[in-house]
């Protein structure tokens, strides 16, 4: 299948929502260039922009007519997963929605983490209950939904893991064919998600700055007709849109209060620019009447994002990072943040921030996750809680604040990470005298006195 698109000038008074008899109506005026500004419909099936200039297609919503169509009374008492919001998300018919049970993640309040650090309200958003352990599937959901509906039968991916497991299994619950593109380093827990699913797997040798996989999958999407699919926008607008709805449980869970600060792990910058999108639509409507400061968590090993922010960088000239990156969190790898710009943007309109973190200040977060709130994050997933505590020591924390941490990922996906950080169980045989002695040395207890 080629991507072909065709441009359709979009008339000042027209509303652009689009009705289906007996299911839904999608509230989806057009699609924008975030680069160029060249507009899209949505029934033209846009993925790409046709200039190939990098630029995302941006979903523009019509928000009066959200605001005539539905209230929060009405989205209280629907099933309790992300579909919740259909009106806020671009697919166009319910039975294209494509759906393992995915959203709705508990926000767990985190007393005695809170105790730990100094704080009073202290929010972790538990995403690693989705489907298959991250995040992603909120991006999946939606995006294999769009390739339903645009009749795709082979879609492509690069990822570090999270990303390409949660296209096998909605590529899988869709009929659709998955090809994954992972880098050569990626840890196995990832791999034999996407091999059960089904998916076909290539590890990539990354030898150089630019991301390999990114290689390959564009050149599969552009040449070869199959359905770009990776967790960020200028190859794919719509799995974006499926973060929002992290904003929107917020909200909810909290009784309808905005937090203070909202600490994301980042990587390309398309779950933060998705999150802050949610609380856009919120502001939109009417539901909500401001932002939380939006805090971007990078790597020391890579951290272009960051460095950026620190720059004060033009949202559009955002430097790659020069080599191949260094980091436990190798969901976070991306050297170019492909949705650098609406991130960035994000953050100055928040008075939001950067902070960077270390590889041993993720290990220690991963074990006070674990240790204290009984959360098992893998490095990126962790990373957040790493620069909430970073961002505490640097006074950017008012201990009364109400912060919301993102956990974004289970710690079963590195396992080799976690063998690395912990070290392995001592082995005994069924001694009490050698039981003894193993939890002295191995874990320093003396359980004798």
């Amino acid at each position: 299948m080629i991507l072909w698109i065709t441009i359709i000038p979009i008339c000042n008074n027209h509303r652009g929502i689009e009705k289906h008899a007996g299911v839904h109506e999608v509230y989806v005026q057009y699609l924008k260039c975030s680069r160029c500004g060249t507009i899209y419909r949505l029934e033209d099936k846009p993925v790409m922009c046709r200039k190939k200039d990098l630029g995302r297609l941006d979903i523009i919503y019509d928000y009066e007519a959200i605001k005539e169509a539905i209230s929060l009374d009405e989205i209280k008492k629907r099933d309790k997963n992300m579909w919740r919001y259909k009106e806020f998300l671009p697919v166009p018919d319910e039975k294209y929605i494509v759906s393992l049970g995915e959203g709705y993640t508990p926000l767990i309040k985190a007393k005695r983490l809170a105790e730990h650090l100094g704080l009073k309200n202290l929010y972790l958003k538990e995403e690693t209950r989705n489907p298959t352990g991250s995040f992603k599937d909120r991006c999946m959901s939606v995006s294999v939904s769009m390739a339903k509906y645009f009749g795709f039968k082979r879609a492509a991916v690069a990822s570090s893991g999270n990303a390409a497991a949660a296209l096998a299994a909605y590529g899988a619950r869709a009929g659709i064919e998955v090809y994954a593109f992972v880098p050569d380093f990626a840890g196995y827990g990832k791999i034999a998600q996407l091999l059960f699913y089904g998916a076909k797997v290539f590890r990539v040798k990354w030898t150089e700055a630019e991301d390999p996989t990114v290689k390959m999958m564009r050149l599969l999407a552009e040449n070869y007709g199959f359905y770009p699919s990776p967790s960020f926008g200028p190859f794919n607008p719509y799995q974006i849109e499926g973060p929002k709805t992290i904003a929107m449980e917020i909200v909810e869970q909290l009784g309808l209060r905005v937090p203070d600060q909202v600490f994301i792990p980042t990587g390309a910058a398309s779950l933060l620019t998705g999150v802050y999108n949610g609380f856009r639509d919120w502001n939109n409507v009417g539901w909500i009447d401001k932002y939380p400061k939006m805090v971007a968590v990078q790597p020391e090993g890579n951290h272009p994002f960051v460095r950026a922010w620190m720059e004060r960088a033009d949202p559009d000239k955002i430097r790659p990072w020069e080599k191949p990156p260094e980091t436990v969190a190798t969901g976070l790898e991306d050297t170019f943040p492909w949705d650098g710009d609406a991130g960035l943007r994000a953050l100055y309109r928040t008075n939001g921030y950067g902070v960077v973190v270390s590889d041993p200040e993720i290990i220690e977060a991963m074990k006070l996750l674990a240790s204290m709130e009984g959360i098992f994050a893998e490095p990126s997933g962790a990373a957040g809680l790493a620069g909430l505590i970073k961002a505490l020591k640097e006074g950017k924390v008012d201990r009364d604040e109400t912060i919301v941490v993102l956990v974004t990922g289970h710690g079963l996906k590195d396992p080799d990470i976690v063998k690395k950080t912990t070290g392995d169980a001592p082995t005994i045989t069924a001694s009490p005298e050698e039981f003894f002695k193993a939890a002295k040395e191995f874990y320093g207890v003396n359980v004798t006195g």
